[in-house]
């Protein structure tokens, strides 16, 4: 069984972890890269600027929002990056890192189901 989580990048990191990978475009703001303890950075699996900026983080949004975003992953470069998760998640632990506060509803938490399977 492959075990996912998800953590907000800004909550210190833990023996559990395994491998932690932030998932987000945007580098978190006010963090260092030192503070931030990543074994990777993932961006291209994120979702494009224009999908994040009409979801808002808004929960009503959200079922729409994994219909397009998943439609998204398809796309050659960020299939590449999925794939690239699902090959750590097979190795061992891995915790997908987001700087979004709402955690349910984000694309990480999708990213982390999707993997789990």
């Amino acid at each position: 069984m492959t075990t996912v989580r998800l953590r907000r990048v800004y909550e210190p990191a833990s023996v559990e972890d395994g491998t932690r990978v932030l998932v987000d475009r945007v580098w978190p703001r006010g963090l260092t890269k030192d503070a931030a303890r990543l074994s990777r950075w993932e961006k291209d699996v994120a979702p494009s600027t224009e999908l994040r900026k009409w979801f808002g983080h808004e929960a009503g949004k959200y079922p729409e929002f994994k219909r397009r975003y998943a439609g998204e992953l398809e796309d050659p470069v960020r299939a590449a990056a999925l794939d690239r998760l699902r090959d750590l998640a097979a190795k061992g632990p891995l915790t997908l890192l987001t700087a979004t506060k709402d955690l349910p509803h984000s694309h990480a938490a999708f990213l982390a189901g999707h993997l789990s399977g």
